[in-house]
Order: structure tokens, then C-alpha cells, then sequence
């Protein structure tokens, strides 16, 4: 295995004989409290594997699953096959490919974490790496950006809105664990990214991490750590989906997800006003409101088709949006 084949991970461990993505750096995990965004950060949402080759077959050899899983394969950007995975798999077969010179993306589970120990082609085939020279998007969030729920893991909102938009995407949706941590933020300003997005505030509300007093101030010093080094990097700030049962009703420190809003949008408003031109709001009802109401199973999380209608509006209301104003090509 080599490295140049891993593309959206922010680490890689060399493990057992294998290659463990990591969407924090793993030597800091110790940083990341609770024990890696509570183990959220070895799980691969957005990770995947790029190589060029003639084969009609691709083998993905890993460590046992430690729970079901689904992998993707996209080939010239466009979805071949997906294979369902059970507990204790350790291989994923990719067959039927073109046969001819062709670029794939294998994308790894967004629910689990996975251990890769080998890559297997035809062995009278061709093979090359296939380097990701597309803008780089880093997006960070929730469990909505994360997208357990997603029907495959290249159909998850950002990866369908990276695919669509091209953008080489490094995706940090941590379910239950988006509480603006100034590692996280830290470790966003390290990162090279053409285009930053953060989705805040529905982790917040839901554990009442912070407060009226303290949510506006902590989301202040996540994007000053983050200007530190992308100072003109387009930044775009999305406020929480609708979620029915949190719109009006206060959480434990007096929070609603209709008072959170408005203090992302005076945010981004104050940080404009003070010079920054490249800083910018979407209302997260914008990528699923009240008339999508149907597409949340649970009152919170989107179903596979409500995340393939955000990645719609998101591509349209959001990085579009941000191409008209000329903002990036």
C-alpha cells in the first residue's frame, strides 16, 4: 500500500502491516478529547482511494469491519458499483470495470473506520496513482455532514456537491461532536483548503455545550484561529437544517435553533463588518426547511434523498452562489 492512493484523510497511521486514515493528526489524539471526538475521527467519512488503471477488477484487502459498511466505486466521476459489507469482512471486490484505461474512486464507509492492507488488480493490467489536483474543500460538521444515513458513501451530501463542483474534499462532519474545539479549529487552519465550510450549532443545542452567553464568543474565536493562515480563503458559515422538535423549544441552557441562526448570522454580519470580505451566511434552512419536513425520519437527521437535496441546494445556494460573485472559479 502507499500513501499517494489516500486522498480526504488528515492522517495516515501505518498500522499491522496496513494503512489507517485518520481525520485528525492520530499523533495528537490524545488532543482531541474525548479520545478522538469520541472515536468519531477514525471513521472515514469522505476517505477514499484514487488510482488510474485497465483493470476489470480492483480488490480492496482490509482489516475485519467491525460492523456493516458500504464502499463505493466511481469510475471517470461517475458511480460503477457499491458493495454492502457485513461485520467482519475484510475484502471488497470491484468487478465489471471498463477494461480500458479508466480513473477511479474508491470511497471508503462514513460509518465505520477501516485499516487498508492491500489493493489487488489483474495482473497483466496497467496501474497508476491518480493525483487529486482539484481546489481543496474543507468541510466541517455534525452527524448531518458526517451522513451515516447517506445510501452510499459517495452520495453523501458533500461528497455529491465535491463531485459535482470539483472540489478534492476533505470532509470533518463528527457525529454528536460539532462543538466549535479549538483543536478542531486549530487543526481547519493548518490544513490547505481552497474553500472552508463549517456547519454549526445543532451538536450545540442538542448536548447544551454552550450557552447564549458563551456560543457566539466560541464561534468567534473558531473563525479568528481559523484566519490565522487562510485570511482570503472563501469561508462559508451554514446555521442547523430545520429540525422540527428544536426550532422553539429551548434546551437545557435556554437555547432554539431559531435564536441559534440569528447568532451565526450576527456573527458572520460582525466579522464583515470588520473587514473580512471573503466571510459568508447560509441559513440552513435554505438545504432543508419546514416544506422538507418529510425527509427527516427522526425530527433531525435527512434520509438518503433529503442529504441528495441538500447537496442540490448546497451546490446551488451555496458554492454557485459564491462563483457568481466571483468569490472563486
Amino acid at each position: 500500500m502507499a500513501d499517494d492512493l489516500f486522498y480526504g484523510a488528515v492522517s495516515l497511521e501505518h498500522i499491522d502491516g496496513g494503512i489507517k486514515p485518520w481525520r485528525i493528526p492520530y499523533r495528537d489524539l490524545a488532543l482531541f478529547l474525548p479520545n478522538g471526538i469520541d472515536s468519531k475521527a477514525e471513521i472515514c467519512a469522505g476517505v477514499r482511494l484514487r488510482l488510474r488503471t485497465d483493470s476489470t477488477s480492483v480488490i480492496i484487502m482490509f482489516a475485519p469491519l467491525e460492523e456493516a459498511a458500504r464502499m463505493d466505486c466511481t469510475v471517470d466521476g461517475a458511480l460503477h458499483s457499491t458493495v454492502a459489507l457485513l461485520k467482519g469482512d475484510s475484502a471488497a471486490p470491484f468487478t465489471m470495470l471498463p477494461g480500458e484505461m479508466a480513473d477511479l474512486e474508491i470511497f471508503l464507509p462514513q460509518n465505520t473506520g477501516m485499516t487498508i492492507i492491500g489493493l489487488r488488480v489483474m495482473s497483466c493490467a496497467e496501474f497508476a496513482f491518480f493525483p487529486d489536483q482539484r481546489p481543496k474543500w474543507v468541510t466541517y460538521g455534525s452527524s448531518i455532514t458526517q451522513c451515516v444515513d447517506a445510501r452510499s458513501p459517495s452520495y453523501t451530501w458533500p461528497a455529491i456537491a465535491s463531485r459535482r463542483s470539483q472540489f478534492n474534499l476533505t470532509c470533518l462532519g463528527f457525529s454528536g461532536n460539532c462543538h466549535l474545539e479549538p483543536t478542531v479549529a486549530r487543526m481547519i487552519r493548518d490544513l490547505p483548503a481552497d474553500f472552508i465550510s463549517l456547519c454549526v450549532g445543532i451538536n450545540v443545542y442538542g448536548a447544551a455545550t454552550l450557552s447564549p452567553r458563551t456560543f457566539k464568543p466560541a464561534l468567534i474565536g473558531m473563525l479568528e484561529t481559523i484566519r490565522e493562515k487562510h485570511s482570503h480563503t472563501p469561508l462559508l458559515v451554514i446555521s442547523p437544517i430545520y429540525a422540527p422538535d428544536r426550532e422553539t423549544t429551548e434546551n437545557k441552557l435556554g437555547f432554539t435553533l431559531i435564536a441559534m441562526r440569528e447568532e451565526i448570522s450576527q456573527t458572520v454580519a460582525l466579522m464583515q463588518n470588520r473587514g473580512d470580505r471573503r466571510i459568508f451566511y447560509l441559513d440552513g434552512l435554505e438545504l432543508l426547511g419546514l416544506a422538507d419536513a418529510d425527509h427527516l425520519p427522526d425530527g433531525l437527521h435527512p434520509d438518503a434523498s433529503g442529504y441528495e437535496l441538500m447537496a442540490d441546494r448546497f451546490v446551488d445556494r451555496g458554492i454557485n452562489a459564491l462563483r457568481d460573485k466571483g468569490i472563486f472559479l
